[in-house]
């Protein structure tokens, strides 16, 4: 729970922070703020910012843009003869957004493909990790709400965190994620 906290307090402070490198003209578009559990006893908690394409393409029915996110996530998880542990993430994540209504809907659609890098090997009873780098696979929806200004998002995700085959074992771990972002 701890941790949880802190990930939520350092949210708070990249919030109220991002603003400020925002009026420089090299800061992030939005903030983020994500909670999620996984498979037996894994949850993870993060922060992070994310950073819009100018890229936008429109077609028939629907609206693409494409953003980057850089997340930092805490995961606590059944520790290998008892108790718990815990690890840091890093993720780079870049991702396409579908709005249907040519972009006037406040609901998206958003599929990502990323990398991400652990401080320490994921190992619980159940799995083990060979690599602490991974690919971090995203797939969710969500809505956008304040009117036309869209300053907040709402998102449920489904994220993948696994190495690709790259090397053995690679069991991979899912969560199941609640996403807020703040846009600016």
């Amino acid at each position: 729970m701890q941790t949880i906290t802190t990930m939520l307090t350092l949210g708070a402070v990249l919030l109220a922070s991002a603003g400020a490198a925002r009026a420089i003209d090299f800061g992030p578009d939005g903030a983020s703020v994500e909670a999620g559990f996984g498979t037996r006893g894994t949850y993870m908690a993060g922060v992070g910012l994310v950073w819009d394409w100018d890229f936008e393409r429109m077609r028939r029915k629907a609206e693409l843009t494409a953003h980057t996110e850089v997340l930092v996530n805490r995961w606590r998880f059944d520790a290998v003869g008892g108790g718990n542990d815990e690890l840091t993430q890093f993720v780079v994540l870049p991702s396409l957004r579908m709005r249907l209504e040519r972009g006037r809907s406040p609901w998206f659609i958003e599929l990502g493909i990323g990398a991400s890098w652990m401080d320490k090997t994921f190992e619980t009873p159940r799995k083990v990790f060979s690599t602490r780098w991974n690919f971090y696979d995203v797939l969710g929806f969500g809505r956008t709400f304040n009117g036309g200004s869209e300053q907040h998002e709402l998102a449920l995700r489904w994220t993948h965190i696994s190495n690709a085959g790259i090397e053995n074992p690679n069991p991979g771990q899912d969560f199941l994620q609640l996403r807020y972002v703040r846009r600016f």
